[in-house]
């Protein structure tokens, strides 16, 4: 049998990097939709410890597979150097995530260096993680003690059989729980949990996940399996609409509908009505949220990602090690973003897609 490599990155050329008059004093940014740059997500490694079918299966990303070597990742202090230029032009959410993050060694370095950061009007940042919580009990503590504001463990079930089938490494769903008690104790919250449902996979334990969390103070998100990549074998009939989810929970767990907790929160709110807690859905293949998407992407390799469906990035880290300045980096960033028009989502959902290059891999810019 012929074995599968697929290119990390795409073997397209990355984007222009255009480079915008900003004038004198950098602030917020709007694209071409007039959505806002609030939101940064930065990948720090493109290895992650599982094997999810949905991100990263086996069979493409084995032994074989060409990861990034480290001379081609982002430092820490060229990650937040571009964060800070980030912030200055309106971004106040900051999301670590990879690959799994905390595989990246001493990433409580990077941490403290980010939580120093501040708005143009001396606020901290709300600086956050996405982990698969194999690593978070050893890590938790370092993690707040560095200044991590709290985490989003991905979490797919709680029957350890199925678990172990999804993450297809045989880890044990015991030692990720165990991770999400040691973030709480720690004070890295409010935790949020995202189950990812996939159609015939794992569909039964939406009831259990939140029956398990509901009271403890945990926030419970349930996405649709999403068309991400190339590599997953997505198909519209494994996805399971998130009006079902609600529907199935309701029948066990009486909901309400819950206001949106900030502007471009990708999450649809409801709690519970004896007042217990909450849970999301997240329905980017269903019911698409592109009209409010305030999310910009960095790369391992410091590319900027404008969608989590784009095939293309534009490059950042050459004009890092180019001995490009401060100013001309803000002049690229707001470039960027003032030219972005993506919608994904919105024009699949419409069918007005035209034909595109192999989208970039979800593991490979985060979730």
């Amino acid at each position: 049998m012929v074995r599968r490599v697929i290119p990390l990155v795409a073997q397209t050329a990355p984007l222009p990097v255009p480079m915008h008059a900003v004038g004198e004093a950098p602030g917020p940014l709007h694209d071409q939709l007039q959505r806002p740059l609030r939101d940064l997500r930065i990948s720090v490694t493109d290895r992650c410890n599982f094997r999810c079918s949905y991100c990263m299966p086996k069979e493409v990303f084995n032994k074989d597979y060409p990861y990034l070597p480290h001379s081609a990742l982002l430092s820490f202090e060229e990650i937040a150097r571009l964060a800070r230029l980030f912030v200055a032009q309106g971004v106040r959410k900051i999301r670590l995530t990879g690959g799994e993050p905390l595989l990246r060694k001493n990433i409580e370095v990077l941490v403290a260096q980010l939580a120093a950061l501040r708005t143009p009007d001396g606020a901290p940042l709300d600086l956050t993680l996405t982990t698969n919580g194999s690593l978070l009990a050893r890590k938790a503590a370092s993690l707040k003690a560095a200044g991590l504001n709290r985490v989003t463990v991905s979490l797919d079930g709680l029957d350890d059989t199925v678990f172990r089938r999804m993450n297809d490494v045989d880890f044990p769903v015991a030692d990720v729980l165990h991770g999400i008690d040691a973030a709480q104790r720690a004070g890295l919250g409010p935790i949020k949990v995202n189950m990812v449902v996939k159609r015939g996979t794992n569909e039964q334990e939406i009831v259990p996940m939140a029956r398990h969390f509901r009271g403890t103070g945990v926030v419970l998100r349930f996405i649709e399996y999403m068309d991400v990549g190339a590599t997953n074998g997505w198909r519209m009939d494994e996805v399971l609409p998130s009006a079902e989810v609600v529907q199935r929970l309701s029948a066990e767990l009486p909901l309400v509908a819950l206001d949106p907790s900030a502007p471009g929160e990708t999450a649809e709110r409801w709690g519970y009505a004896d007042g217990s807690g909450e849970i999301g859905v997240i329905s980017s293949v269903t019911q698409a949220f592109c009209h409010d998407c305030n999310r910009a992407r960095l790369s391992t390799e410091g590319q900027v990602y404008l969608c989590l469906f784009a095939s293309r990035g534009h490059d950042l880290r050459g004009l890092l090690r180019g001995g490009a300045s401060d100013a001309d980096i803000t002049q690229a960033i707001a470039g960027i973003w003032q030219q972005r028009s993506d919608r994904y989502s919105q024009l699949r959902g419409a069918g007005m897609l035209a034909p595109r290059e192999k989208r970039i891999e979800m593991s490979y810019i985060g979730g």
